[in-house]
């Protein structure tokens, strides 16, 4: 049974007289008017409450060869702040230094992957279906059955529904901070959906999981060492650990600079080299397996390069965090105005994107690596 708010109208209906896109307009716009005291509440202050103190030391090796990689502002939501990220000049380990804290985690992330953002971001990440299918097929070589399979920042559980295309006997959990995986146990696409935080967890499902895979997981996380350690507990002796993360060291990431999309600050706060993480893998009592750069590769990054180019120069859309009254009429026609114009740009880019996808891993220009690797036989 559906319930709606007063003064709502059910999923998918119409009200009389409005086309789909002006009810969903309408919608966003009274969620947007609910939220934006609180948030203006919040930022009276400022942001400086969001950030822990500035570290001197690599997280990941521990050296004090740091500089300065990039600097930049939250392209995707427009929140409010500065973020820097350095880069260790002996292990290559990129990282946002400082740090956001649990309290920062939370204002960032909220309203991204739900909230506001649940069905832009679920349409997408419900298309991907073929990214999806590439990801589980990294494991039939290795484990053409396994009996129970953890997806660690699952999202809303899309990539289990389609691992199942593959895998029909298996039982698919997911574990995310969100809500989403609430929905998406909900929805069938999860056996059983675990809300929280990963390394807390894994004492409770130690042991219990033949396969456990990460994508783009990793990099949100304020200590990977600890996730990586909490993945061997969850695994059975001989399990599969499949990760999938951002390459900080491709060349897209040095040509494109702050427009390079897996950036993606200020949510990613640890970025490592393909050496760094195989190595910690077998100091853990992993052996790697599979390596790849071109599977991973996805062919967006002149797309997304040219869309957050147009959006920062294009009049804002409404957003609670944002100052100032919402949008007028002009000002949302202009936006609307300068997103045509760049039509052509974006349609370019696409099309070299598309093109320059099969010389990726090649050219250096592969924007993410894969790695699945055998748990010890070790207790």
């Amino acid at each position: 049974m559906t319930t709606t708010a007063p003064g709502s109208t059910p999923a998918g209906s119409t009200p009389v007289g409005t086309t789909a896109a002006g009810s969903k307009a309408a919608v966003r716009a009274r969620a947007v008017a609910g939220l934006r005291p609180g948030y203006q509440a919040e930022l009276a202050d400022g942001t400086d409450r969001f950030f822990a103190p500035r570290r001197a030391d690599c997280p990941w090796c521990g050296s004090a060869r740091l500089h300065v990689r990039l600097r930049t502002r939250d392209l995707m939501q427009h929140k409010p702040g500065r973020f820097l990220l350095d880069e260790c000049g002996d292990c290559g380990h990129v990282f946002q230094n400082p740090q956001l804290t649990l309290t920062g985690l939370e204002f960032y992330y909220r309203d991204f992957y739900d909230g506001l953002g649940e069905q832009r971001l679920g349409s997408v990440f419900g298309t991907r279906s073929k990214v999806y299918r590439s990801r589980a097929r990294s494991v039939l070589a290795f484990d053409a059955g396994p009996a129970a399979w953890l997806d660690v920042g699952t999202g809303h559980g899309h990539f289990c529904e389609t691992a199942r295309e593959l895998f029909p006997e298996t039982r698919f959990d997911g574990l995310d901070l969100s809500e989403g995986v609430q929905l998406a146990e909900r929805h069938g696409r999860l056996a059983h959906g675990f809300r929280g935080s990963f390394p807390e967890l894994a004492p409770t499902l130690a042991g219990q999981y033949d396969v456990l895979s990460m994508f783009h997981y990793l990099e949100h996380s304020t200590d990977p060492a600890r996730e990586l350690a909490a993945a061997r507990a969850a695994l059975r002796p001989g399990g599969l650990l499949l990760i999938e993360v951002p390459d900080p060291q491709c060349r897209s990431a040095r040509l494109l600079g702050r427009w390079w999309l897996p950036w993606l600050q200020p949510q990613h706060l640890n970025l490592m080299p393909v050496a760094n993480l195989r190595r910690r893998l077998g100091e853990l009592g992993f052996e790697v397996l599979l390596e790849q750069h071109d599977e991973p590769h996805d062919p967006v990054d002149l797309l997304a390069a040219c869309w957050l180019l147009l959006d920062a120069v294009a009049p804002r859309e409404d957003a609670p965090w944002l100052p100032g009254k919402p949008p007028g009429r002009l000002r949302r026609l202009l936006r609307g105005a300068v997103v045509l114009a760049g039509a052509p740009a974006l349609l370019l880019a696409t099309l070299l994107d598309r093109l320059l996808a099969p010389f990726a891993a090649r050219a250096g220009l592969s924007n993410a690596y894969r790695l699945l690797a055998r748990r010890d036989a070790q207790p």
